[in-house]
């Protein structure tokens, strides 16, 4: 017994001296090409000097507007959601998944066995007994530990590890995309709402000179087809209507989606004056390196290359010979002879027996090689997959700070362009009356006027919608889940009623500090990820 004791210490003192080895590569960030500033970087209303102070506006973006309604639209989405849930529950699959692989570390085996039966042997068997059937009963325990002589648990668990952090990137990216589309769907619903109302206002106006053209035609001062083309102009516009009432019907119950709700259920939100939000005069766009550590699409695809990576040593480490510590205790009693059943309970039924066992699949290096290649090469795809998500997440930004600068640019021409359109309609409907001009030119005013004011309408929506998707593409907005759960109360309560959860519920355990997001300068092995 001391021999075998002894045994156990030793191959327990060598694996702790083995355990600094850790087979496999150390996952290093790959160079990603970035560009050191932003193309419309200078130009008014996008201002250099607050790359600093951008971090602090891409918690709540949205409060830029300065628009009630739309925080409030933004603060329901991110309660009620359901595709951010369901983000949110497969964080908590990970984070049980990162408990499966941190259980590798100890004992993999380990069971308890009762075993009782009633025996019969054949009577062509010699055996000399006075009878041929007897009673067996016993009780056991095994175990069975894989020392992690090469890192390959700890291997496991760096995945694993990361795995769980790229959930969280994952959930924080899946909030960014539905603060960017409530945003952007608002804009929408308001600038449909200023084109309608534009509409009805140029009904209206063509209205009245329809009613003019018909009273001089009464009069014979003009032919009829200064009516027909009157109420020609007059359909046109009265037909955009239904269209324009499609549209908005259509991004309403977009927004009910996104907010959680059914069709009609985000009316009341709605309700009160009909504003196109106004962006505000200046924007802090950053740098292009705050994005590795800002967007969470981009930390995710990092992460899940620091996840890959990890399994090359797992894979690896099967080449090696497995060391294992196998021990089990029990007794066993039968009732053949002078044996009872009851001797089970008694010392001298004892038997135990632990010792190491070595395992070496050496008859398989050409399976478990071929199988470190394609982990190799799996690696390779997500490492490539990143360098092209950071080029991505620029190509972004960029699309919506032109949007945002170009559309502002558009909007200060297209006031001007329908100031003119209104002056040049007056002035076209009073010549018409005094008969100096015919009635074509008064069409030709109104046709301008129109397409002026709904194209005005148009680019104050692009301005803002512009600038949403330079926010959406910084990645701003995850950080207001900070302090927060991933998954609402009742959720929890649902799945603990279900499944013993134990502590993991906990804000403790499922708010990781700044997960996955390394300093933009920080090229150390792994960043982010806690030392195994």
């Amino acid at each position: 017994m001391r021999k075998l004791l002894l045994l156990g210490m030793l191959v327990l003192a060598g694996s702790a001296g083995l355990g600094g080895c850790m087979i496999g590569p150390d996952y290093v960030r790959p160079d990603a090409k970035l560009a050191s500033h932003w193309t419309d970087t200078g130009v008014p209303g996008l201002d250099p000097a607050q790359a600093g102070a951008g971090e602090r506006l891409q918690r709540d973006w949205w409060r830029a507007f300065d628009d009630p309604v739309l925080t409030e639209l933004v603060e329901t989405a991110y309660r009620q959601n359901l595709t951010l849930l369901a983000a949110g529950v497969r964080v908590l699959e990970a984070r049980a998944q990162l408990g499966v692989a941190l259980g590798e570390f100890w004992p993999q085996q380990q069971s308890v066995s009762a075993k009782y039966s009633y025996d019969r042997i054949p009577l062509t068997v010699p055996y000399d007994l006075n009878d041929n059937t007897y009673q067996q009963a016993l009780f056991g325990a095994q175990a069975a530990w894989e020392l992690d002589l090469w890192g390959k648990i700890r291997r496991g668990i760096e995945s694993a590890d990361a795995a769980f952090l790229a959930s969280v990137a994952a959930y924080d990216d899946v909030l960014v995309t539905l603060l960017g589309d409530v945003a952007s769907t608002y804009v929408k619903i308001r600038t449909v709402e200023a084109q309608l109302e534009i509409a009805e206002d140029n009904v209206g106006k063509q209205e009245a000179a329809l009613a003019i053209a018909r009273n001089r035609f009464r009069a014979g001062v003009v032919s009829k087809r200064d009516v027909y083309q009157a109420e020609n102009v007059l359909g046109q516009t009265r037909a955009s209507i239904p269209a324009l009432t499609i549209e908005l019907r259509q991004a309403k119950n977009a927004l009910c989606v996104l907010l959680g709700l059914p069709p009609g259920g985000a009316d009341a939100m709605l309700v009160g004056p009909s504003r196109i939000p106004v962006a505000p005069p200046e924007v802090a766009a950053g740098i292009p390196a705050d994005l590795l550590r800002r967007r969470p699409d981009v930390r995710k695809a990092e992460l899940d290359a620091a996840a890959q990576s990890a399994q090359i040593g797992f894979a690896k480490a099967d080449l090696l010979p497995a060391l294992s510590l196998i021990g089990n205790v029990g007794t066993v009693a039968s009732d053949i002879g002078t044996g009872s059943l009851s001797d089970v309970f008694t010392g001298r039924s004892v038997s135990h027996s632990i010792g190491p066992a070595v395992q070496w699949n050496v008859l398989n290096y050409g399976q478990i090689t071929n199988n470190v290649r394609v982990q190799d090469a799996k690696l390779q795809a997500l490492l490539v997959d990143y360098q092209n998500a950071v080029l991505t997440a620029q190509k972004d930004v960029e699309n919506g700070l032109v949007a945002f600068v170009k559309s502002r640019e558009q909007g200060t021409y297209l006031e001007e362009s329908t100031v003119a359109a209104e002056g040049a309609l007056t002035i076209a409907l009073n010549q018409y009356k005094e008969g100096t001009a015919d009635f074509t030119t008064v069409l030709v005013a109104e046709q301008n006027l129109y397409a002026a004011q709904s194209d005005l309408a148009s680019a104050r929506g692009n301005v803002a919608l512009g600038l949403i998707a330079a926010y959406r593409a910084l990645g701003g907005g995850w950080q207001i889940r900070e302090g927060n759960d991933f998954v609402p109360e009742a959720t929890r309560t649902e799945m603990a009623e279900r499944t013993d959860w134990g502590t993991w519920l906990t804000p403790d355990l499922l708010q990781p500090e700044a997960p996955g997001l390394p300093a933009a300068e920080d090229v150390s092995p792994a960043p982010g990820l806690p030392e195994w």
